[in-house]
């Protein structure tokens, strides 16, 4: 008999994933009750397998039979498929800063800057199997004397991100970035890689501190109480694993309707061509191949199959991501 899963959520995903709390913060903020799927934080993911998904990213978030990449696809959808969201922004201005957050933490270079700073003595940059795991996904992770040797520019880096919400969006002493009296989707995109590196253990110095940006750790410290609130009053998630998830997508309904593949796009494709999608900037090895079934300016989907034969869906955002055709003769067997 297949699994309940609250609202054919399932997040697989593992708690140290900075991206992963994205996701996971804005569930908890919503009250969306989900499943969860917990991940190695290193390959090889045999759940992820059994689905027959070769992305090698964490969080990866299936409703139904739609499975869903890249954490700001994942929020972008959220938003559509529950909407009447408190957390959404109201203005036009407010969209735009919460755009332009998503671009400056993800896309930009503050996660980057942030990777930088953790420690050459934590035990991540002291496992060889998690370096070499990082860099066989397309990072360039610098370990040892090295890594020691580039902290001080990594410093002034970190300081200059801090500096820019402490004196910005944050100076006239608002208690979130759309101000009220709640987070709200803005205070998600700006808040997730500065969170995760001041839980780090050794990773700030004393020059990034409470009081060098006293607005910045009040923030924080307020939205991790808010979320601490929101996890003693209730239970958001159930646990579950990854063989329940594949033997309950076997009966499980899509989670939205397909839409058309736009003809005038410049890739040029057609409907039922067998594609490839994947990141451009890490994990490009790993690619899903599959017939397109929608191209849209935002947003691609292929369709797969498990190894039963069931069909699926795999969304992927444009953005940050390349689709490109299988030549004549490519391998059928790897949808």
């Amino acid at each position: 008999m297949a699994p309940e899963i609250p609202n054919d959520i399932v997040l697989y995903w593992y708690p140290f994933s900075p991206y992963a709390y994205r996701i996971y913060w804005y569930l908890l903020l919503r009250g969306i009750k989900f499943a969860s799927c917990i991940q190695p934080h290193m390959l090889p993911r045999p759940d992820l397998k059994a689905l027959n998904v070769e992305y090698r990213r964490i969080p990866i978030l299936s409703i139904g039979k739609d499975i869903y990449l890249d954490s700001r696809h994942i929020l972008s959808k959220l938003e559509t498929l529950f909407p009447g969201s408190e957390l959404s922004p109201r203005t036009p201005e407010h969209r735009l800063i919460q755009k332009l957050l998503d671009r400056w933490t993800t896309n930009g270079s503050v996660f980057g800057i942030a990777a930088q700073m953790i420690p050459a003595d934590s035990p991540a940059m002291r496992d060889p199997k998690f370096i070499k795991d990082r860099n066989d996904g397309g990072m360039k992770i610098l370990a040892g004397e090295a890594r020691k040797r580039m902290r001080p520019e990594a410093i002034v880096a970190m300081r200059d991100c801090f500096d820019i919400l402490e004196n910005t969006i944050l100076a006239d002493g608002r208690m979130w970035v759309f101000g009220g009296n709640r987070p709200s989707l803005g205070d998600i995109e700006a808040l997730w890689p500065f969170a995760w590196v001041m839980g780090m253990p050794g990773a700030l110095p004393d020059a990034i501190s409470a009081k060098t940006f006293p607005r910045v750790f009040s923030w924080a410290s307020r939205f991790n109480a808010v979320i601490k609130d929101i996890k003693s009053a209730q239970s958001v998630s159930v646990d579950i694993k990854g063989k329940d998830v594949v033997e309950y997508m076997e009966s499980a309904q899509y989670a939205e309707p397909s839409a058309n593949v736009d003809e005038n796009d410049p890739l040029g494709l057609s409907r039922g061509e067998l594609v490839e999608v994947y990141p451009t900037d890490y994990g490009f090895s790993h690619k899903d191949r599959g017939k397109l079934l929608t191209l849209t300016p935002y947003e691609a989907v292929i369709t797969k199959q498990l190894n039963s034969g069931t069909e699926f869906r795999v969304h992927v955002p444009r953005w940050g991501y390349r689709i490109t055709k299988v030549k004549e003769g490519g391998d059928l067997a790897k949808i």
